[in-house]
């Protein structure tokens, strides 16, 4: 029995390593559409963005 849990976790790892990276690159694209976003909407209503902190 021991030995099926372990080829589970074996060939789980890859996986749950592959899901971490997707997740990583979805948040790093995310990030940046929220700053292009947060920048176009500052220009239409011309905000200064640099003086408000944005977090």
């Amino acid at each position: 029995m021991t030995d099926n849990t372990h080829h589970d976790t074996t060939r789980r790892t890859p996986l749950l390593e592959a899901a971490q990276e997707e997740l990583s690159k979805f948040e790093r694209k995310e990030n940046e559409f929220r700053k292009k976003d947060r920048e176009e909407r500052a220009a239409e209503l011309r905000l200064p963005l640099d003086a408000i902190k944005v977090h």
